[in-house]
């Protein structure tokens, strides 16, 4: 299948790239070029577009302003990258016949409602967005404009809500593994998953690392969850243990991936173990921790 991505050269977009190209027949597109894009330019010039997506049976679309640029970037760039971006992107699928888009979205249009007070929050497909950014609101309106288009018969559509996946200090990440973290290479994973997957016109999943925390957890969670980390998570309240590194005394929400591995088939790999691992092999994929600093400082 020839596959187009979007934003191929950001952090996302090439572990897609990496991923997919060993099964399918696989192009980019970014503003910036590197060695994963086919396609240099913006969504907003229709005749690269149309190049782009010249015989592409299937776009991933990752192209976006994020959280990061929320106050360096104004509001209308943030509607026009990903907003105006998207619906141009839509158009000249249809017009080129494109049978199926992937969306990368993000577990963050949940915004004040992943975070209820006086419990952790339990983030599922069920629970209605409220929005708190313009990049927020940004996400929700590009994923309306492709059900949309879904609806009338454009590209069928799967939206993925990641939570993060960026690099952060090795305890603060493998903490987040179990909750609110993933990894580039199990959102990879499932974007494969979601592009054969069979059904309605437009489905949303929520993609994050497996969590060992049960919904009965959540009051817990927000007022002891270095308890509750014992009872669930015993290894990992070891492996901190054994570094000098403090347990979260609270955890805010758990981001429950349980649809997408019900519906398909998805199984994140790279655990809390494994942002241990990276740390201690010097990859670039995880910061060191500040205990990791004063360590080499004595």
């Amino acid at each position: 299948m020839k596959l187009l991505i979007t934003g191929s050269s950001g952090r996302v977009g090439r572990a897609l790239y990496v991923r997919l190209a060993r099964e399918h027949a696989v192009e980019g597109l970014d503003r910036s070029p590197s060695s994963t894009v086919h396609h240099v330019g913006e969504l907003s010039d229709a005749a690269l577009l149309a190049r782009a997506l010249e015989g592409v049976e299937a776009v991933l679309h990752v192209a976006a302003l994020h959280a990061p640029h929320v106050g360096w970037a104004s509001e209308a760039e943030f509607q026009r990258v990903n907003v105006e971006g998207t619906a141009a992107l839509v158009e000249a699928a249809r017009r080129a016949g494109v049978r199926r888009i992937v969306y990368t979205s993000s577990t963050a249009v949940y915004g004040h409602a992943a975070t209820p007070p006086g419990r952790a929050g339990w983030v599922d497909e069920s629970l209605a967005p409220e929005p708190e950014t313009i990049y927020h609101r940004s996400k929700l309106a590009a994923e309306a404009l492709l059900r949309e288009a879904s609806l009338a018969g454009g590209p069928s559509l799967r939206i993925l809500r990641m939570s993060r996946c960026f690099p952060e200090p090795a305890s603060v990440m493998a903490a987040f593994r179990l909750h609110r973290g993933v990894d580039a290479r199990d959102v990879a994973s499932a974007h494969a998953l979601a592009l054969a997957h069979a059904g309605p016109p437009h489905a949303t999943f929520v993609v994050s690392g497996a969590t060992p925390f049960l919904r009965a957890d959540a009051e817990a969670l927000w007022h002891d969850a270095p308890a509750v980390l014992a009872a669930r998570a015993p290894a990992l309240v070891a492996a901190f243990g054994a570094r000098g590194w403090p347990l979260p005394a609270r955890i805010d929400r758990v981001y429950d991936a349980g649809a997408a591995a019900r519906e398909l088939g998805w199984r994140p790999v790279h655990d809390w173990a494994e942002v241990l691992a990276q740390l201690d092999r010097g990859s670039s994929e995880v910061l060191p921790s500040l205990r990791d600093f004063t360590a080499a400082g004595d």
